[in-house]
């Protein structure tokens, strides 16, 4: 009969990091606990975990049930508060909350800060892994204050349960708010006393001489010895689970426990007499199977099976015990019975052996005995292989005892059992735990239940307990004693112990079986939860102590709590609905044609739609969606009887249809292209700048091309910025939201017809994802939405705007470009061969793939990342590290923490793929250095920006000189059909057919474009200039009049643009590297320029500057300043709001393009393609593409190399040759006119520029160069190593690893090389080197020996290589070789010289990919 307590709680909490988080033994408490508890408490048991499941399907433990105190759950989170609310995934359904405790990492040192404070809790050295759990202890305290001060009362007696030193925050913030609520801390084992048994030192004969706080700082765990201490001082209750543990309480934290409250179990976990003997043979059956595979034995139906399983602590668990016991029983020659043991401890494996399954499968038997079941990370550094080997343990033909080490979790999929652990443990006939330090032992606890006899020793707490509460039993379970030093008496007893077992007859094993079964009957919880009930009456007596604390605390009522809600008005409930328009079947093609951007790069098919109505057409900005959308019907019906426009519209239709059906090239590989924004046309508007605009050309040449692409982005409901100006040139930014329905998009749909979605975890939520689809011509754009009812709204906020929000939602923005946009395509079938991220903001599809992969094809993280590293792109086009994303670990430990875990490789390793140093944690993490470790091949977007890109990321590569490196470039194009105006288009259709002349130019047509008739060109040039003056003169004229100016001045800016004035623009992102002020260096100079009568010239200045830039916006503040002084009125003009509309009159319009950039920081620049492509002339620093364009007598140059190191220095010499060209070359050439009116010369210019200059630079060459230097290699690649199950990669990870553990141990021996300091070395005569090293256990061919010779040049005495040759391999004997070159010397001068070891595979793309170098 139970005893009566004094205080029964009428709530408990019970907080662990393993509630539906399963890590270790606190996982099986708590769940086999729970049912004795919800029996009794039902709903009033509340179990509080970590919310850390980040998979993509189901939790595999909980359950969300948006029900359960959901008016509490809206305050929680108006506080501040992430909670989930649900229930376990177990027959009790227990409750569960899962707190999201990351938000409190942002204010972690003001919180550690109060609690040295209050209760001097020392938190100073704590890393990521007290950090971590100290904030979820925290974050659990705040939820049960805020849900007891939300549902309680006073009179309600209230537990909180708190496990382990990582739930200890949370009692100390109890202590402190909720003094009504009484807390009990239960510790399974010490701080200090894992960390003396973990690392070998003597626990039990010198446990009187530690001192807990000397030996925690010892072993660098100070602050979680200080918060175990304190949280077992302040605690109301402090208790541990058996003598051992209590012994060390008092010993390390001065702290006896109240009570000791021993782990128990739930029989009905056990199945029942009805199931067991079925489930028993299927578990035989299995261990038998796997036996025969692993070590090809045929076993006697007698075999004994012996289970050895658990935490991999080799000393600890007592496995190296274990391991020496069955080499004894192996060797005993009085052994005539086969015995199997199973080590099933989890370990760092790469999935079940594929051989062995196949085996499994097919009945067949290694070729040699084996031990493994599973391929483990680093077999030749496994303490048990190696404990294995040492025992002579091989599984040999002759061997009684056979040992299969099991190095994975049994959870029902692990590839070779596929059952679970309580489904195989009832196959075994013994199992065994010997364990050293083992605070009480679950598992032959639960080896006794399942029937199975066990082997404990006295130093674990449940054999402790068994041996003080019923003796020294002998038949069901095996008390073994053990000391700090005496492994080899107890591998001898335990030996013994399974030999004496082999010789049971039936009727003792029988009876050994059924002893072991009622002994698990003694540690029922229904029979040990009394402690615990104990354990809460002390709590809740000095819990009471306290009412007078507590006793006024005010009462929530129904109201309060938005439980009862009487509103004062019924609200509309207004419902949407949409007619969609209806075409007749005549002119049925128009939806399809709207729906695909086709039509904005093809000027037929703009045409047709201008015809519909062209007043319409204008008035929705020739957005042809919105204007067949709000087209009357009765307009239809006149279309569909208009022969002219029918006639139309089956041409264009048809030359759309045939378009589409083009095939495409088979050799070439499918590639997913990734960029945060895309500039396809002025009505979708998802691109802030030339990256977007880029990346929407390269789609439309993908599809022009035939390339089997498909891109990746965001939905950005409000875009980018609305650019206007206010009265005195203050830039401001209108966010509009974009109308979707008036968007060429198209919901992506599965088979049933719902919107297909995607999802990822953030902290403390899952964000959803619909998926919209842009046809591009052929290729599809796939876009993300988070603009959705299922989120919250931080959530829906994600795709608001581009590059909107604040740095935590740029990082969520890229999470779901990366990651989200990696399960877009897994969702949508997509399988892509190369992966193109353009910039690093995608780098995250890297971690998703490498995620995939070792969850779908049971590979090591190594193995993963070079088969992602093989198949993927990174383009760059940030010419500095500013301009690339960062961010802080603890925003990445926030969002990404679960990666590590996933990859099985540690934190520092993880965060370091983000870094130069992996140690260095004050570095932020780079996208772009992310990008950079998962791309094989990583380009710049010019020739000088490959150069400076080189110097950029050459830390990432240490051993590397930046010329060197793997990082080259491929220069940007444009898109021909987009930004060349109708009438140069039809110009070049009359002259070649077909087939434009910048796509493939031969010699030919290159004569041709020379011969082009001046009037033609000149012609053409004014009527494109008429067409901006016209748009520009009403554009301005609003513009203006919205800003409320003068009308006076109004007239005078509008009237001012004239078709026979030289027009010189400058468009572009207004950042202060662009030089848009360099122009206003000397404005005296400036004026006589621009206002001399005979010669006038007009500056159209047009940008935005990100709203986060307050120097770009000075920029374009002064400017229009200016512009408004009298004497530069209409001379200089500031077009508001530059998009793609008004870019493309700008680029065909004006007679110059001015760009100036800091040298070295224009990436490439595209506008003055553009601009190129339309006759207009170029006048640019040699950066970016100019540098590459540029060629006298088709436009002007600035030099490439700046003349002085202080910048106003170099802006006003810049500025002053840009005066100088203006008026000595420039305006002189344009205003020199022939007798018709021509200026000649500028006209040849034109002619120049586009047979010399255009036709490389558009999007078919750049693809061509894509495809042909990346795209094809990476595939071929690729698929070399991913074959037969990628054997090549297994191959590959296997040496690297082998390098990497030998690596330290080659050693330089001799070298022999010529001395300068003796004498010169004559030229013409030979260079001889000579290296010997030593190499450890490694191969010759395993090592590289290079002589690199280099000469500094330039101002900072830059190094470069100027000769670099490999030695040969020459003479080895006992690991050691000689390396050796001779060559002639051919060039005379000062050099340096060095040599270079490095690791050597044929398999390895370049050097940089196994970046280990030694410098002789």
């Amino acid at each position: 009969m139970q005893e009566k307590h004094t205080s029964r709680p009428d709530y408990i909490f019970e907080v662990s990091w393993e509630v539906c988080n399963k890590v270790g033994g606190i996982h099986t408490v708590i769940t086999s606990k729970s049912d004795t508890v919800v029996q009794e408490w039902g709903e009033h048991y509340i179990t509080i975990g970590p919310d850390v499941w980040n998979g993509t399907g189901e939790h595999p433990e909980f359950i969300e049930d948006q029900s359960l105190f959901s008016a509490w759950k809206e305050r929680a989170a108006s506080e501040g508060l992430r909670v989930k609310i649900g229930r376990w995934k177990q027959a009790n359904e227990a409750i569960a909350f899962l707190v999201d405790f990351t938000p409190f990492f942002h204010n972690r040192d003001e919180i550690f800060a109060g609690l040295w404070s209050e209760f001097k809790l020392d938190s100073l050295t704590g890393q990521w892994d007290y950090i971590e759990p100290a904030m979820f202890g925290y974050a659990t305290g705040k939820v049960i204050e805020s849900f007891y001060k939300f549902h309680l009362s006073f009179k309600d007696k209230i537990i909180a349960q708190f496990h382990e030193w990582m739930t200890g925050t949370g009692v100390l913030y109890l202590h402190e708010r909720v003094p009504q609520i009484g807390t009990v801390l239960t510790t399974h084992a010490t701080v200090v006393g894992r960390s003396i048994a973990g690392n070998g030192w003597p626990l039990y004969d010198k446990l009187q001489e530690y001192n807990g706080d000397q030996v925690a700082k010892d072993f660098n765990v100070l602050a979680k010895q200080s918060l175990e201490k304190k949280a077992a001082h302040f605690a109301d209750c402090f208790t541990t689970v058996s003598e051992i543990t209590a012994k060390e309480c008092v010993q390390f934290l001065d702290e006896a426990p109240d009570i000791i409250t021993p782990n128990g179990f739930e029989v009905k976990m056990v199945p029942d007499a009805i199931d067991f003997d079925e489930k028993r043979l299927i578990a035989r059956r299995k261990l038998f199977a796997v036996a025969k595979a692993v070590t090809g034995a045929d076993l006697p139906d007698d075999t004994m099976f012996l289970a050895k399983s658990g935490r991999y602590e080799f000393r600890n668990k007592g496995i190296d015990v274990f391991i020496d016991a069955m080499g004894k029983l192996n060797a005993n020659p009085k052994l005539n019975r086969t015995v199997v043991a199973f080590i099933m401890v989890p370990a760092h494996h790469t999935g079940p052996k594929r051989d062995l399954a196949e085996r499994m499968h097919s009945g067949a038997v290694p070729t040699q005995p084996e031990n493994l079941t599973h391929y483990l990370y680093d077999t030749d550094s496994d303490p048990v292989m190696n404990r294995l080997k040492s025992n002579n343990l091989t599984n040999a033909a002759g061997d009684k005892v056979k040992v299969i080490f099991v190095p994975t979790y049994l959870n029902g999929d692990d590839g070779i059992f596929d059952l679970h652990y309580y489904d195989l443990i009832i196959g075994f006939d013994l199992s065994a735990f010997p364990s050293y330090y083992e605070p009480w032992g679950y598992t032959p606890l639960e080896s006794l239940a399942f029937h199975v006899p066990t082997i404990t020793t006295q130093l674990a707490g449940f054999g402790k307990w068994m041996r003080t509460n019923l003796g020294n039993v002998n038949t069901g379970i095996f008390v073994v004693d053990r000391s700090d030093h005496d492994e080899e008496e107890s591998s001898a007893k335990i030996a013994k112990i399974v030999f004496d077992y082999s010789n049971k007859n039936k009727d003792e094993v029988s009876l050994a079986r059924d002893s072991a079964f009622q002994l698990s009957k003694t540690v029922q919880w229904y029979n040990l939860i009394d402690y615990y009930k104990k354990a809460y009456d002390i709590a809740l007596q000095k819990s009471e102590s306290r009412e007078y604390l507590y006793r006024n605390k005010h009462e929530v009522s129904p109201l309060d709590k938005g439980i009862i809600n009487y509103p004062k008005s019924n609200q509309p409930k207004w419902r949407r609905i949409y007619i969609q328009s209806e075409f007749p079947k005549a002119l049925e093609p128009l939806h399809e044609l709207s729906r695909n951007l086709w039509w904005s790069w093809n000027v037929e098919a703009a045409e047709l739609f201008e015809m519909i109505d062209p007043e319409l057409w204008e008035r929705y900005k020739k957005n042809p969606v919105a204007m067949l959308d709000v087209l009357p019907y009765v307009k239809l019906k006149r279309l569909e009887k208009n022969t002219e426009f029918l006639d139309k519209l089956q041409s264009v239709y048809a030359k759309f249809r045939s378009y589409m059906e083009q095939p495409r090239n088979e050799n070439w590989p499918k590639v997913a292209y990734f960029c945060m924004e895309y500039g396809l046309n002025h009505i979708v508007r998802l691109y802030s700048g030339g990256l977007g605009i880029l990346a929407g050309d390269y789609l439309k040449e993908a599809s022009d091309t035939g390339v089997d692409m498909v891109g990746v982005g965001l939905l950005y409901r409000y875009g980018y910025f609305k650019q206007t100006l206010s009265k005195h040139g203050e830039q401001l930014s209108e966010y509009k939201s974009q109308k979707f329905s008036f968007l060429p998009i198209l919901p992506v749909r599965d088979e049933e017809g719902n919107w297909m979605k995607i999802s990822l975890a953030l902290p403390g939520r899952r964000v959803y994802a619909k998926i919209w689809k842009i046809n591009v011509g052929r290729v599809p754009l796939y876009l993300l939405d988070t603009d959705i009812e299922e989120n919250n709204q931080d959530d829906r906020f994600i795709t608001y705007q581009l590059y909107g929000g604040d740095h935590e939602n740029r990082l969520k923005q890229e999470m779901l470009l990366g990651i989200g946009g990696d399960r877009l395509l897994k969702l949508l079938n997509i399988k892509a061969n190369v992966y193109h991220c353009n910039e690093g903001h995608a780098a995250f599809v890297g971690l998703e793939r490498i995620r995939d992969l070792i969850l779908s094809e049971n590979i090591t993280y190594d193995e993963a990342l070079d088969i992602v590293r093989a198949s993927t792109l990174f383009t760059t086009h940030t010419p500095v590290p500013a301009g690339h994303d960062v961010f802080t670990e603890e925003m990445i430990r926030a969002y990404l923490s679960e990666y590590p875990t996933l990859f099985n490789i540690q934190w520092e390793k993880f965060v370091g793929l983000g870094r130069v140093d992996e140690n260095d944690t004050h570095e932020k993490y780079s996208m772009s250095h992310l990008a950079a470790h998962m791309s094989q091949e990583v380009n710049g977007v010019s020739e000088i920006h490959g150069r400076v890109s080189q110097e950029m990321f050459q830390h990432l590569w240490p051993g590397f000189m930046p010329n060197e490196l793997h990082v080259s470039y491929v220069t940007n194009g444009v898109h021909y059909q987009t930004w060349t105006a109708r009438q140069w288009q039809m110009l070049f259709q009359e002259m070649f057919g077909g087939n434009t002349p910048f796509r493939k130019m031969d010699d030919q047509m290159k004569q041709a474009i020379l011969k082009m008739p001046e009037q033609s060109i000149w012609t053409i040039r004014q009527e494109l200039k008429r067409e901006l003056v016209k748009v520009m003169h009403d554009k301005i004229r609003s513009d203006m009049t919205r800003r409320h100016e003068n009308p006076k001045e109004i007239i005078e800016v509008s009237d001012s643009l004239r078709e026979d004035v030289l027009v010189i623009g400058f468009a572009r992102r207004f950042a202060t590297y662009k030089r848009a002020h360099l122009l206003l260096q000397n404005i005296d100079r400036l004026k006589e320029i621009l206002r001399n009568q005979a010669r006038p010239v007009q500056f159209l200045f047009a940008g935005k500057a990100h709203p986060n830039d307050k120097a770009g916006q000075d920029l374009i503040k002064k400017i229009v300043e200016i512009s408004e002084l009298p004497e530069f009125t209409g001379r200089i003009i500031f077009l508001e709001n530059y998009d793609m509309e008004v870019a493309k009159y700008l680029v065909q319009g004006v007679d110059v393009w001015l760009n100036n950039p800091d040298r070295g920081m224009e990436a490439s620049g595209t506008s003055g393609m553009k601009a190129s492509l339309n006759g207009v002339l170029n006048l640019s620093v040699l950066d970016g593409w100019w540098a590459e364009g540029y060629l006298p007598g088709a436009g002007w140059a600035l030099p490439e190399e700046n003349t002085f190191d202080r910048k106003d220095f170099q802006d006003e010499l810049d500025s002053e040759m840009i005066y100088h060209l203006l008026e000595k070359e420039v305006i002189p050439l344009y205003y020199e006119r022939n007798k018709d009116g021509v200026p000649s010369q500028w006209v040849d210019m034109i002619r120049h520029s586009f047979a010399e200059i255009v036709p490389r630079f558009t999007t078919h060459r750049m693809i061509d160069e894509y495809i042909n230097k990346y795209y094809v290699p990476l595939f071929e690649r690729s698929k070399k190593i991913s074959r037969e199950n990628f054997k090549e990669v297994r191959e590959l990870s296997e040496w690297k690893r082998h390098v990497i553990a030998n690596w330290g141990l080659v050693k330089i021996i001799d070298t022999i090389i010529h001395d300068s300091a003796q004498k010169p070395l004559p030229l013409g005569e030979e260079f001889h080197a000579e290296i010997v090293l030593s190499l450890g256990y490694l191969k010759p061919e395993d090592i590289g020996v290079e002589v690199l010779f280099i000469q500094k040049s330039g101002k900072d005495e830059h190094r470069e290589i100027v000769f670099k040759k490999e030695l040969s391999l020459g003479h080895t004997a006992r690991r050691r070789a000689t390396y050796e070159t001779t060559f002639p010397v051919t060039q005379s001068g000062v050099f340096e010289y060095g040599f270079r070891i490095f690791p050597k595979h044929h398999l390895l793309p370049n050097k940089m990919e196994f970046n280990l170098v030694k410098w002789v």
